[in-house]
């Protein structure tokens, strides 16, 4: 690697999304002139963000030192590593680096933001080296569910840092391209200085099988089935795509391509030739009724059970062009990403009930990781030998896992660091300096095109309506007594409440009443009006007589409309004197 003008001996890295959690990836490198960004990734919602659609990094840290960044460096083309990089544009716009097919599947996502001439995109090749200021970046071949994943061998001002990404050692790779273990090796034997490894199985033990394995089963499984078959995947993964549209044309099979994300990404396989097929191979997925049961093979989105995803949607019957039928058979290739097991389990119970047969990993090898396991971990930490480590790339137990695995190694537990989100690694030269300080990060919430608009106060109002439902209590006032004109009228969404309490809704009018006439007449005392303190006594007392009554807590929004008395008609006296006679 290139010799660095050293303009500071300080090197500090800033994990601002990726630890603690799957997903979310993102980690700055900063000098005392320059920042790098690696990774940009967006993660899922879990079960506590109702109507929440995505979840980015907080990029407050990327903002207020906007002047030092030079770039960004992609490691491969998963959501959880690009997903957030239309967002980061629109604050920054820096250039990106990265691999052929990591490019191709970042200039799509431009290009459905309308952002397509917003960012500088840079191909890189395996071995190529991109100097941004203070920082050296080296591109190396990996392995993982995606193609041309890599790693970074990163040249600090204070030594050779090396990040894997996420990847895992495939000695027998579809495209026949294995992990450069030999440039890593090389790496450790020249010194390095901080290792940060994808430690996503680390509490699988030996190794993760090699892609090929699920090709020699689909074979198998393809040799037996009469009928339709259907197989759900990750769409990213064009080796198993192209295994199957393989497998497919050696019996005869034509191959339907189905769901938003897989078509994409298939059609920028196939425009940089990273997928092969014969011409008629691929068909439309409108045209599958034109064949027999047992010409057909669709590769569809779904894996995770997803709501909106065409598996599900065949499973619930609302698919436009795919019906179910007891002549197909469902192979869901995939693990289920940690907080979508229910959901895969309710669309397998779904597919079932339509007759189809399923088959999924727990029946036969139809996937295979692409994270290290144990051994695979054991190997890149032996070969590259850092002075210290970081574990990146999971959950907490697994950063506490992949610790276990290095102190087994030899490693001192002094040198092996698990960090958080916003926690900071410094580095002066060589030496390491454990910094209390805590940069601004977090999750930032997708709601639409809503932004961060959403936060915890309306996360907890949602909840709320969610497990309890809601009572909406309103009433017509008069602007000069206060007096109620009109009212109340109750209207419930969601408050279930049975036969022996039918009558709390009727009852609740009353206590509203109850409430605003004793809160009016101290406010009569006062010689002030405050609607405000109205409300509050109409929520508290309907509150307490609601769970008094039902054990039961909804949202209770009282609305109190001031109105004016209505102007007398102005009428003649003997305007109803015809009418009268």
């Amino acid at each position: 690697m290139p010799i660095l003008k050293k303009t500071s001996p300080k090197t500090r890295i800033i994990p601002l999304g990726g630890l603690g959690e799957i997903g979310k990836n993102i980690t700055v490198f900063e000098s005392e002139n320059d920042i790098i960004i690696v990774d940009c990734g967006i993660t899922f919602p879990d079960e506590n963000m109702p109507g929440i659609d995505a979840v980015i990094p907080d990029f407050t840290y990327l903002e207020n030192n906007f002047s030092k960044i030079r770039g960004i460096f992609v490691t491969h083309g998963h959501e959880d590593h690009i997903g957030a990089l239309p967002y980061l544009l629109k604050k920054i716009n820096v250039p990106i680096y990265s691999t052929k097919f990591t490019i191709a599947l970042i200039k799509r996502k431009l290009e459905e933001e309308e952002m397509a001439d917003v960012a500088q995109l840079e191909e890189v090749h395996y071995g190529d080296i991109v100097i941004k200021g203070d920082f050296a970046v080296e591109f190396i071949r990996t392995n993982h569910s995606i193609s041309d994943s890599c790693a970074f061998a990163i040249m600090t001002p204070s030594g050779v840092v090396i990040h894997t990404g996420d990847f895992k050692v495939d000695y027998t790779p579809i495209d026949n391209a294995p992990i450069d273990l030999m440039r890593l090796a090389e790496l450790g034997e020249n010194g390095v200085l901080l290792l940060m490894s994808d430690s996503t199985n680390a509490e699988r033990k030996g190794f993760t099988m090699s892609e090929r394995t699920v090709g020699a089963t689909f074979d198998d499984l393809f040799s037996k089935i009469t009928g339709r078959i259907i197989i759900a995947t990750f769409s990213s993964n064009i080796h198993r795509v192209q295994q199957i549209i393989d497998i497919a044309a050696k019996f005869g099979r034509k191959c339907a391509i189905c769901g938003r994300s897989m078509v994409n990404v298939v059609e920028v396989a196939v425009e940089i030739g990273y997928i092969k097929h014969a011409e008629d191979t691929i068909i439309d997925i409108e045209d599958v009724n034109d064949y027999n049961d047992n010409e057909i093979v669709i590769i569809t989105t779904g894996s995770q059970g997803e709501p909106m995803s065409a598996l599900t949607r065949m499973a619930s019957a609302t698919h436009n062009q795919v019906e179910v039928s007891r002549n197909d058979t469902i192979i869901i290739s995939a693990s289920p990403i940690p907080g979508n097991e229910k959901a895969i389990a309710r669309m397998i119970d779904e597919l079932f009930k339509r007759g189809a047969n399923v088959i999924y990993k727990a029946l036969a090898d139809v996937h295979v990781s692409g994270h290290a396991c144990e051994e695979e971990l054991k190997l890149i930490l032996s070969i590259t030998r850092p002075r210290y480590f970081m574990p990146v790339h999971g959950e907490y137990r697994h950063l506490v896992a992949h610790a276990g695995i290095a102190k087994r190694l030899g490693m001192s537990p002094d040198d092996i660091f698990i960090m958080g989100n916003g926690n900071v690694l410094e580095f002066r030269g060589p030496d390491l300096v454990i910094r209390e300080e805590q940069v601004e990060s977090g999750n930032v919430l997708i709601d639409g095109l809503g932004v961060g608009d959403v936060g915890n106060l309306v996360l907890r109002d949602r909840k709320h309506l969610a497990a309890d439902g809601l009572v909406v209590i309103s009433l017509a006032v008069s602007d000069k007594d206060g007096s109620i004109l009109k009212g109340p009228d109750i209207v419930s969404r969601g408050f279930a409440y049975s036969h022996e309490t039918e009558n709390v809704l009727t009852q609740i009018a009353d206590v509203a009443v109850e409430a605003y006439n004793f809160q009016l007449a101290q406010s009569r005392e006062r010689s002030r009006s405050d609607l405000n303190l109205k409300r509050t006594a109409i929520k508290d007392s309907v509150r307490a007589f609601i769970f008094e009554n039902t054990k039961q807590n909804p949202m209770i929004i009282p609305v109190i409309m001031e109105v004016g008395a209505a102007p007398e008609p102005d009428v003649p006296e003997d305007a109803f004197a015809e009418i009268d006679s």
